[in-house]
């Protein structure tokens, strides 16, 4: 017999428990329900700094040969008792049913700010109930480097919500994200970074080229590349002929010039702690890429190559040129060796070159971007910190602690 026909059957009474948490307050009140012929029919419990709410749904076992009123009435007045006892406060409610309507579209809304406004959740709210949606819980998953919620929810469709939570973001300054909760949200991940601006905070081009004495050349190239003058191909062709003549030996000055976006190094610790495959996919240098990925363990990617003849630049890149598409069809490639679905794969840059990347993907994060990608993007984050992603796919700062602990702390015994 299913749950919401076995609740038809049976008297119910929803007991809610709060105060200040303190040992023994969900053992007391289960010894008490114990004491009577119920079930346990649903039950949650929350501390949130140090104040305790628990909640307890149970039913009169239908086999009891007492009259079920008089089950609920007793057990109302020694609940009451247990909970003045503990100095709890406690509401109980009898005849209430488990509500099933609405329980499919189960979906997690992740909102970060720093610092988080009660305006962007009230709105948030507020776009899910208007398009039928119904928030089931809500939880903190992170206070630092952002503050990061998620609201669970679910009865509506999460493609329904994207477009106006996204646009919502944008119009509030904060990061907003929109997932479906179902059983692929457990599966193995792809998840593919740009490298320039994304996972690091230099562009590539524009170190090499200061070390040939051309940064204002070549920025003059880049602009006439965002103005839609040049495709991304033939401006990276124009910025590379700049580099002819420079000895091979400043690829190494340019790769310790390189800097880390913050929190890279966990982002990459934690995806791979989780088995999420990771893949780096850029329009800058493998010469100098390679090197990094190597670094944080990142086993694939995908870059153009500059061309080096007897130890120095030519002003060409050898290959095709990793443009939009190339970046798109590294994303597809990936998935389909991996055997990953299109839907399991997360898509992260910064530029119009990640457009098509990002569309590809089954969640495109706009990291920092462009509004070009962000418009085409599921969701923006606007914070400096690359380890901030995890909390979309609901992994919490505590859990990032906990393990890196445990890794210092060496295996148990």
């Amino acid at each position: 017999m299913s749950t919401a026909v076995a609740e038809q059957n049976v008297r119910t009474l929803l007991i809610t428990v709060s105060g200040e948490d303190k040992p023994g307050v969900t053992r007391d009140l289960f010894n008490t329900c114990a004491r009577f012929p119920v079930h346990v029919l649903d039950m949650e419990q929350l501390v949130v700094r140090g104040r305790l709410v628990l909640a307890v749904l149970v039913g009169v076992d239908p086999r009891s040969p007492l009259d079920e009123g008089e089950v609920i009435t007793a057990l109302r007045t020694e609940i009451r008792l247990t909970a003045s006892n503990l100095g709890m406060d406690v509401t109980t409610i009898p005849g209430v049913a488990e509500d099933t309507a609405g329980r499919h579209n189960r979906i997690h809304v992740t909102v970060m700010g720093s610092p988080l406004s009660p305006s962007v959740v009230s709105k948030v709210a507020e776009e899910i109930a208007d398009h039928g949606g119904n928030i089931d819980r809500i939880r903190r998953i992170a206070s630092y480097p952002v503050t990061a919620v998620v609201l669970e929810g679910s009865g509506v469709d999460p493609d329904v919500l994207r477009r106006p939570l996204a646009a919502l973001s944008s119009s509030e300054s904060a990061d907003i994200s929109v997932q479906d909760a179902g059983l692929d949200r457990r599966g193995q991940y792809l998840v593919v970074m740009d490298v320039d601006s994304t996972l690091i905070q230099n562009e590539v081009i524009d170190l090499l080229a200061d070390e040939a004495g051309r940064l204002a050349e070549v920025a003059a190239i880049t602009e006439r590349a965002m103005r839609g003058e040049l495709d991304f191909a033939e401006s990276l062709r124009a910025r590379v002929t700049l580099l002819a003549g420079l000895p091979e030996g400043v690829i190494d000055t340019v790769r310790d010039r390189v800097e880390l976006t913050p929190g890279a190094r966990t982002f990459c610790r934690t995806l791979h702690r989780l088995g999420y495959r990771i893949a780096l996919v850029s329009g800058g240098f493998s010469q100098v890429i390679a090197p990094l990925a190597a670094e944080l363990g990142v086993a694939e990617m995908r870059a153009n190559t500059l061309e080096i003849v007897d130890g120095k630049l030519t002003g060409r890149v050898v290959g095709s040129i990793i443009d939009s598409a190339g970046k798109a069809a590294a994303l597809e490639e990936f998935s389909l060796r991996h055997g990953i679905p299109r839907h399991r794969t997360i898509a992260i840059g910064d530029g119009a070159n990640d457009i098509e990347m990002i569309e590809a993907a089954g969640l495109g994060v706009a990291f920092n971007a462009k509004p070009a990608l962000k418009i085409a993007a599921d969701t923006s984050v606007n914070v400096p910190y690359l380890d901030s992603v995890l909390y979309l796919l609901g992994i919490t700062r505590e859990e990032i602690e906990s393990a890196d602990a445990r890794d210092r702390s060496g295996p148990s015994h």
